[in-house]
């Protein structure tokens, strides 16, 4: 038996009409698909299979937490995800992926829905993923801030330059515009 058989949906078999089928997904399905986005977790997922006489319709409800690295700290953070997807279904000569439609070959008959819950998952991740305010690792976020530093502002310790191995001069030299309008960027986040 392989380790994504248990999501293998038998569509030959289904009467018309619909079927529920539910998941959970855990750090053990995280693990067999291997794909670096999510590793660890525990997923819901409630399918609803609906059959007309030519098609199907497969509705995902996807709701649970994954661990994903936060962006800032790079620490593991709890991320909620949510999603509510659909996936149309309809036979053919040889499995592909259309526009709208996933064929499947009649003569086999089933799909396995292992990828998709797992695509579903990912795309439901925000593009920026940190922890909440104050929730950082302390150690990470004070070096990410000693390194974003663009001057050193004169009410700050000097000594932990001069422990750096740089010299503190009191000569300010001039800073190209260019690094000017590229801090910019860092004052939107």
């Amino acid at each position: 038996m392989g380790k994504f058989d248990k999501y293998e949906i038998d569509l030959k078999g289904m009467q018309v009409g619909s079927v529920k089928h539910s998941f959970v997904l855990d750090n053990t399905y995280f693990a067999d698909i291997d794909m670096p986005d999510v590793q660890k977790g525990k997923v819901n997922v409630s399918l609803s299979v609906k059959r007309t006489s030519h098609a199907f319709e497969l509705s995902f409800h996807t709701e649970g937490i994954v661990i994903i690295p936060c962006d800032r700290c790079l620490d593991d953070m709890e991320q909620p995800v949510v999603s509510d997807d659909v996936v149309r279904v309809k036979f053919g000569p040889e499995y592909k992926e259309e526009d709208e439609w996933v064929v499947v070959p009649e003569e086999k008959g089933t799909l396995n829905i292992a990828w998709f819950m797992y695509e579903f998952i990912a795309l439901a991740i925000p593009m920026k993923h940190t922890h909440a305010s104050g929730q950082c690792n302390k150690e990470m976020t004070g070096r990410l801030h000693k390194y974003l530093r663009t001057s050193v502002d004169e009410g700050e310790d000097d000594d932990l330059a001069v422990e750096e191995g740089f010299e503190m001069n009191n000569v300010e030299k001039p800073i190209d515009p260019r690094w000017n309008e590229l801090k910019k960027f860092l004052d939107n986040n």
